[in-house]
């Protein structure tokens, strides 16, 4: 079950490996790949955590907020960058496996298109973990996994320390 700290084990620095499709609706797309780093802090004594990234090579910087509410223990994931200036749709869901594996989803749209988006958290140790979006056209029937972030933890500046 979802708890308020399901997210304890992101807290600090990272660095991301990003793979991203270059069209994300076309199973045919290339991909394409960078780096960033991510500094992640808690609020709320654990139940809203903010990460910031900063994605140098592909000039743009990003956040997300997590929100944890406790009557439906699920969380929801809000991404925003400064290119847009506004959050897009959140995605909603839960931990399971003993919190080693967190899927949630909602709903957006893609180059006009009404889309089912799915974020899969995976991976996760004390150094690493795995983050993957994946698209769906047909309400989730079919999925099209169009970014990946593999996080490897920097050394420690402190857990909750803000930037």
């Amino acid at each position: 079950m979802s708890t308020a700290h399901d997210f304890d084990f992101f807290f600090g620095d990272w660095d991301v490996a990003h793979r991203r499709r270059l069209d994300f609706l076309d199973p045919a797309s290339g991909w394409e790949e960078f780096g960033a780093t991510s500094h992640c802090w808690s609020l709320f004594g654990g139940a809203a955590n903010i990460d910031e990234m900063l994605v140098p090579e592909q000039g743009w910087t990003a956040l997300t907020l997590r929100l944890f509410d406790p009557e439906t223990r699920q969380w929801s994931l809000n991404w925003a960058t400064e290119r847009t200036g506004r959050l897009f749709p959140p995605v909603t869901g839960r931990f399971e496996e003993g919190g080693l594996r967190g899927e949630f989803l909602g709903d957006d749209t893609h180059d006009g298109k009404d889309v089912r988006v799915r974020f899969v958290w995976s991976g996760i140790s004390a150094t690493t973990a795995r983050w993957e979006q994946a698209f769906s056209l047909d309400e989730g029937r079919t999925w099209l996994s169009n970014w990946t972030m593999a996080f490897t933890r920097r050394p420690a500046r402190g857990r909750s320390e803000r930037p």
